[in-house]
């Protein structure tokens, strides 16, 4: 069977290897100058390339429409890529958060390996080849009763399925270094990533393909990105401290007109020139965007992000940690006396928050103002605006709808022979290489079928 795979993303690239152990003749078509572009700038360049929790845990970290993955993740799981890559020499370890990086610390290794794990499969593949269009029966149909002229019955012996009014893939039209031609195919796997990280080619192209074929995109939005905060409130904050990342710190993220908690999280976060980022509030993204009436909320200023700077202690024991270290320097100046407690470089704005005098002797600050200055360390507060643009985000939330497709197979409800993989279906996780594994699940899924 000839099979075609648009994309040579980590889900297009597993997908071959898949569909080329059972037999198929495949080719992957690929509009960038090499394969898995995008994988090698995951991780920051290491590749997070799976986490090491049981598969069954797998979907609790996927608030974007996990469920529909159950059956992908049992054809293909963790331990199985990790054993794929460990066949092409790929050795691997865990760090913190159960995140399964290569003992090298190079994503360019995960990628070499899946390339030679195709060739060896003698899977073909086509490079700057821009897929223009998806071929259905139903327009070979239509071209061939055009040309030949033929007659209604012998439509119908051509392929049964114009009876049904079924369409049934045959091909692509694709642009290759300016010249078009057609690729017939059995069967073709879609798999062309979403719009984050557009400079790797994942530009949206398979929304358009499918959307031609009937196929409805949910909304695009990005999902793990970085926040924005509000000009008028946490802005100036965050340039301030812009750079310093806090490790071990505790986040909630709160809708103001309710009182309620939306994302609570614990470990790295980053100030920057426009707000906030780091592996936290990445996460707290997918949240956000999924909450009612979200995009009114930040318009109004009503999400609020609260930052725990020492999630370890009780209000009770930072104020009697604070209590000594004024002690041990009686007197020192205000500004001067939190070396111990806070970096470097946050000292300044908290000193300005807190309202207690820069120059004020630690032996002269009120319990009502120390009250105050454990309050401010265990709620530093930023309001949020909105979301860094998609094309900052790790992962695109929305693609193509998980009710027109099979989770069992990830073929489509609507086209037969077109199968979906990785991103450019509706579903998207937290950080922690969680993506990625719905790339590979995906894709060998899609490649077994």
């Amino acid at each position: 069977m000839k099979v075609l795979i648009i994309g040579g993303g980590p889900a297009g690239m597993v997908a071959a290897i898949s569909s080329a152990q059972n037999g198929n003749e495949v080719t992957i078509l690929e509009k960038m100058n090499m394969l898995g572009k995008k994988l090698l700038v995951t991780g920051k360049g290491r590749c997070n390339i799976t986490s090491s929790i049981p598969i069954e845990d797998f979907i609790k970290n996927i608030p974007g429409n996990g469920m529909f993955l159950y059956s992908a993740f049992h054809n293909f799981n963790n331990n199985d890529i990790l054993e794929l890559l460990k066949k092409e020499g790929v050795e691997t370890k865990v760090e913190r958060g159960n995140r399964v990086f290569p003992v090298s610390d190079k994503s360019i290794d995960v990628q070499q390996a899946l390339i030679r794990a195709i060739k060896k499969l003698n899977v073909k593949v086509i490079l700057n080849a821009k897929v223009e269009k998806i071929l259905v029966n139903n327009e070979k149909m239509d071209k061939e009763r055009e040309n030949n002229k033929q007659n209604v019955v012998e439509d119908k012996e051509i392929n049964n399925n114009e009876i049904k009014n079924e369409k049934v893939v045959y091909g692509v039209k694709i642009n290759l270094d300016g010249k078009e031609m057609t690729i017939s195919a059995d069967k073709i796997i879609l798999a062309t990533g979403g719009k984050s990280y557009p400079g790797t080619g994942s530009t949206g192209d398979g929304y358009r393909l499918a959307k031609e074929l009937g196929h409805s995109i949910t909304k695009i939005r990005p999902s793990l990105v970085p926040l924005v905060a509000s000009k008028n409130n946490g802005l100036e904050i965050c340039q301030k401290m812009q750079g310093l990342s806090l490790r071990n710190v505790g986040i909630l993220l709160k809708d103001i007109t309710k009182n309620k908690v939306i994302y609570e999280d614990f470990g790295e976060m980053l100030f920057t020139h426009f707000g906030v980022s780091g592996p936290t509030i990445l996460s707290s993204s997918a949240h956000l965007l999924r909450y009612k009436n979200v995009d009114e909320l930040l318009n109004n200023g009503k999400i609020i992000l609260s930052i725990d700077l020492k999630p370890a202690l009780t209000e009770e024991k930072l104020d009697e940690r604070i209590l000594r270290d004024f002690g041990e320097e009686k007197n020192k100046d205000f500004k001067n006396s939190l070396d111990k407690l806070l970096p470097q470089k946050m000292i300044d704005t908290i000193v300005k928050l807190s309202n207690i005098s820069p120059n004020k002797k630690v032996n002269e600050i009120t319990k009502k103002e120390r009250n105050e200055l454990v309050h401010l360390l265990k709620h530093l507060e930023i309001g949020i605006s909105g979301f860094r643009p998609i094309e900052e985000a790790i992962v695109t939330s929305g693609g193509i709808n998980i009710k027109e497709i099979n989770p069992k197979t990830m073929e489509s409800k609507l086209v037969k022979g077109l199968y979906f993989a990785g991103e450019i279906i509706d579903v998207d996780a937290y950080t922690g290489g969680f993506n990625l594994q719905i790339a590979y699940s995906t894709g060998y899924t899609a490649g077994m079928n």
